[in-house]
């Protein structure tokens, strides 16, 4: 159960429902039916501003969105003013080749490697990577700066024996919070897009989610769902999309929560209010967002042999080669062809649940007898080997031996947050939940009032 928040925390959050009303009633009229706005938040992987925030009891106000920008420039890092030449890494280039587009000679590459283990780094590039240049008043090279990305790079810098010492450097990025919601009308896809999500970000939210909710059968026109998540800023910038930090989705009579909760060993999964897991043992469909073309029935008849043949299992028709995930983690008993089934897997998960692939075009790499296999993982793609009028999979649950309808199966839950973790569970989440309230009863409330 959720403890009730101090008066403190009441008056700040509704601080920050009367901001977001006021920028909307400012807003131009329309049909609407997905919205977004961001605030400033600064976090990080140890949440202690959100600890900070909740101590001293302040939330930070809403900003419109054209002053995101400049919010987020507040921390950013001065960009280098030195004459630096940038070259940028394509497929075929060796270092050799960018040293040398650079006006700079083997003797000179191997003079900056050194004997240097650390400096190997430089050796080991990748397409889409930026290597840096920067020369002195006598052309001769001072640094080299390798970015591995806009979070990442390493920096070589010459000292007064000649010799080049690397140091790796590391960005944070400025974290914002925003808030998207969306109604569905067809599809989450096209819902998610039309709330501004990316496709990364309504692929999470389905992850999240899915465990629950059948996006293949339960989703209903007038579905909603509402989040909050991290925007990433470097240099005033957004650089990309965070976590998911809490979501809402309301499915025909069903309210689902989910809120994120990041450990202190490191791993972050989502969870209810009240600690659990949103995460099953398995999850309901291998397939993303594919059509069912035959359901379990014992008594179908067969679309190949024409005769009437039970069918113990739920296919799935996509385009050949769309991906396939194991639904729990386990051990590959069996890999290779079987029968009518074609080319297949199969997976043991703990000592009473097994679950069949079948059909499949070809195996994902490194996919064998014997091999651990985590929840998720793609382990082989669509085809249509064995009995199969075309591409699909046929996809097995088994209880004990037992086959069951995983369409219709009650799935065993993950473990629930440790008693000793709940209290730290609820200080962290608290924020997230509170903050999605608040955004979501404020635009509700703007709605209504250009009705």
């Amino acid at each position: 159960m959720i403890h009730p928040f101090p008066k403190s925390h009441i008056l700040a959050a509704s601080a920050v429902g009367i901001a977001i009303t006021f920028i909307l009633i400012l807003s131009p009229s329309g049909n609407v039916n997905a919205t977004r706005t961001s605030i400033p938040i600064e976090l990080n992987s140890q949440q202690p501003s959100l600890l900070d925030e909740i101590k001293s009891n302040q939330i930070a106000k809403p900003l419109p969105s054209n002053l995101t920008n400049q919010a987020a420039s507040n921390n950013a890092i001065p960009k280098l003013t030195e004459n630096w030449q940038t070259i940028t890494v394509k497929n075929g280039h060796s270092l050799s080749t960018i040293f040398a587009l650079a006006g700079l000679n083997d003797k000179v590459m191997y003079s900056v490697l050194g004997n240097k283990k650390q400096n190997k780094s430089l050796s080991q590039i990748f397409p889409g990577e930026q290597i840096s240049f920067l020369e002195n008043t006598n052309d001769e090279l001072t640094k080299v700066k390798l970015t591995r990305s806009p979070l990442e790079s390493i920096v070589y810098t010459k000292t007064k024996n000649g010799s080049f010492k690397s140091k790796k450097v590391t960005r944070k990025p400025e974290i914002q919070i925003a808030y998207s919601e969306g109604e569905i009308t067809s599809s989450l896809f096209l819902a998610g897009q039309s709330a501004g999500l990316s496709q990364k970000q309504i692929m999470e939210l389905a992850n999240i989610f899915g465990w629950d909710i059948d996006f293949i059968l339960d989703i209903r026109s007038g579905d909603k769902f509402n989040l909050i998540y991290e925007e990433l800023y470097l240099d005033g910038e957004k650089y990309k999309n965070g976590k998911i930090l809490a979501a809402k989705f309301s499915n025909q009579d069903r309210e689902l929560e989910a809120v994120l909760y990041r450990a202190k060993d490191g791993t972050s999964n989502y969870f209810t209010p009240k600690g659990n897991s949103m995460r099953k043992a398995f999850i309901r469909t291998p397939v993303d967002f594919a059509r069912i073309s035959s359901h379990f029935n014992l008594r179908r008849k067969h679309p190949v042999l024409h005769k009437i043949r039970a069918h113990k299992g739920t296919d799935y028709a996509a385009s050949r080669g769309t991906p396939i995930k194991a639904t729990g983690d386990g051990k590959v008993i069996h890999v290779g062809r079987k029968g009518g089934y074609g080319k297949a897997v199969i997976i043991q998960h703990g000592q009473k649940f097994t679950t069949l692939y079948a059909h499949m075009s070809k195996y994902a790499r490194g996919v064998r007898t014997g091999k651990r296999i985590k929840q998720g993982q793609i382990i082989g793609y669509i085809g249509s080997t064995g009995l199969a009028s075309g591409p699909h999979l046929h996809y097995e649950f088994r209880v004990n031996g037992v086959h069951k309808n995983s369409l219709k199966v009650k799935l065993p839950h993950a473990k629930p947050i440790p008693k000793k973790q709940l209290a730290d569970f609820k200080l962290q989440t608290h924020l997230y939940l509170a903050q999605l309230s608040t955004f979501s009863k404020s635009y509700q409330l703007a709605a209504n009032q250009k009705l």
